[in-house]
């Protein structure tokens, strides 16, 4: 080992001697010995090394090889980040489209009530059907009382059966139309609610580049208001 550091230094102070024509490498081995060679032997290759010129000056740094479990864990991070990105970007996009989409509050409530009247005029359509599909419903039913113990014709089973199964249907999708009606409020509610902060950061920004423009200095520009909630855009 002593041999090893001293000719290492040796090899240092006089610049290798211009013993080295290429790259010199500068690695550790599981010892903890320094080694300078100019190649890496084949049990060394996974070690982490400095690369140095003829002057012995660090021109670069290789890092080990990774083990599985760190490449799976660098993979897992680099795979959130990139997650992270999108979301942000999609954020980005869903802002400058409600900026520019709406020039004021008013805006935003006519476009809730006009998505929210297609929503009731549906819902109301569809309760009309079930009522309708109710009266039916109650006349095939005296129809097959009135039968008493005569067996039911074939014709009115199969009307009856298929009422049921209308009236279920026509129900499923009116509940499915009130939760669409509730999620619509929230987002246009949370569209207004985003709308100001952007508006307020647009605001800020214009009256900062105004100031500069009047007192000849950079502006300071808001940055964008963070959010949990989403544009309906």
């Amino acid at each position: 080992m002593l041999a090893t550091v001293v000719a290492a230094s040796l090899v240092v102070a006089f610049g290798f001697a211009g013993a080295a024509r290429g790259a010199t490498y500068k690695w550790v081995d599981e010892n903890g010995v320094i080694h300078y060679t100019d190649k890496i032997p084949p049990e060394a290759s996974d070690k982490g090394r400095t690369v140095l010129d003829k002057q012995a000056r660090p021109v670069k740094r290789i890092d080990p090889a990774l083990t599985p479990e760190q490449r799976r864990a660098r993979e897992a991070e680099e795979e959130q980040k990139r997650a992270a990105a999108k979301v942000q970007e999609e954020v980005a996009r869903r802002d400058r489209a409600l900026i520019s989409s709406y020039t004021n509050e008013a805006e935003i409530d006519l476009a809730r009530r006009r998505a929210l009247a297609t929503i009731d005029a549906q819902i109301e359509s569809s309760r009309s059907y079930v009522a309708q599909l109710d009266r039916r419903k109650a006349e095939l039913d005296k129809r097959r009382e009135a039968l008493g113990d005569k067996p039911v014709p074939h014709a009115l089973e199969s009307e009856l059966a298929g009422n049921r199964n209308e009236i279920a249907k026509t129900t499923q999708l009116i509940e499915q139309k009130e939760k669409e009606r509730a999620v619509t409020v929230a987002r246009y509610d949370a569209d207004k609610v985003r709308w100001r902060e952007l508006k307020a950061v647009a605001e800020a920004n214009a009256a900062s580049a105004a100031q500069a423009a009047a007192t000849g200095t950079l502006p300071a520009r808001a940055g964008p208001a963070s959010t949990n909630g989403g544009s309906r855009m």
